[in-house]
């Protein structure tokens, strides 16, 4: 009997017999799932609390769960972690909203207008190779090292991923649609609107979406070498020079969570979008 049923492994690896699945049973196995993933982070810190405990690694090098979790709790009821955070956010939400409607602009120009993707196209073409960090010297230079040059650098961070994906969304729209479109006798703008910009959502979402990623790490790569001001990446500037590694492990936990939560965010909202767009 047991050879003839399907595995709850097998259930959960199969698309098709999950279908199956009365909805209380979906419910069940999407939770299960959804803890599945704490299995690694939690092996990790049960790997890191033994080795600080036996002494296998220097534990000035290395310190333990408990430390950094003391450290933690010290910044957070002190409110340096949420001083820290706000000047953070504000600056990779700045550079977000300009670096994205610049993104959407330009990239609408260049899937929308041909005679301006042949104009403009090879010029934006090489300058998204120039990698992102080899503008810090000429930003630091023209804007300085304050909140400026920083916003600056985040929002080039959230350009190039937005155009990209927004020209090619809008350049992928299926030539039935257009043909559909002039049936019906549409204008251009009614085209665009009704039929172009929604074919490119899911395109354009990803574009935002990667925007959101890229301007995250980019906020803690540039306090980190702009120095100037306040942030989560000053915070590890100022544990790694007081050699405080208990700081510095808080420090990245804080970011890695903070772009988990952001991810999570932008995923939830795409979904909801994409639903009222389906509609």
């Amino acid at each position: 009997m047991s050879a003839t049923l399907p595995s709850l492994a097998g259930v959960a690896d199969s698309p098709a017999l999950a279908a199956e699945l009365p909805p209380e049973a979906r419910t069940a196995q999407a939770g299960t799932g959804r803890w599945r993933g704490l299995v690694v982070p939690a092996a990790a810190v049960l790997l890191w609390a033994v080795a600080s405990r036996l002494d296998i690694v220097n534990s000035a090098l290395l310190v333990s769960p408990a430390k950094v979790a003391a450290t933690g709790w010290e910044l957070i009821a002190s409110g340096r972690l949420w001083l820290a955070l706000q000047a953070s956010l504000a600056r990779e939400l700045t550079g977000l909203l300009i670096g994205t409607s610049a993104g959407l602009v330009l990239g609408g120009l260049l899937g929308l207008w041909p005679r301006f993707a042949r104009i403009v196209g090879p010029s934006f073409n090489t300058f998204k190779q120039i990698s992102l960090f080899a503008w810090i010297p000429l930003i630091s230079v023209w804007f300085g090292l304050g909140d400026v040059a920083k916003v600056v650098f985040l929002s080039l961070a959230a350009l190039v991923p937005v155009v990209v994906n927004t020209a090619d969304g809008i350049r992928r729209t299926p030539p039935t649609l257009l043909e559909v479109a002039r049936v019906y006798g549409y204008t251009r703008a009614q085209t665009v609107l009704r039929v172009v910009l929604p074919a490119a959502a899911p395109s354009i979402f990803t574009g935002i979406y990667l925007a959101l990623v890229y301007s995250w790490l980019a906020t803690i790569g540039a306090e980190y070498l702009l120095v100037a001001g306040r942030g989560v990446g000053n915070l590890l500037i100022e544990g790694s020079e007081h050699f405080q590694m208990d700081m510095v492990l808080f420090g990245m936990a804080t970011i890695g969570l903070v772009g988990w939560a952001m991810n999570a965010g932008a995923r939830a909202l795409e979904r909801r979008l994409a639903r009222r767009l389906g509609r």
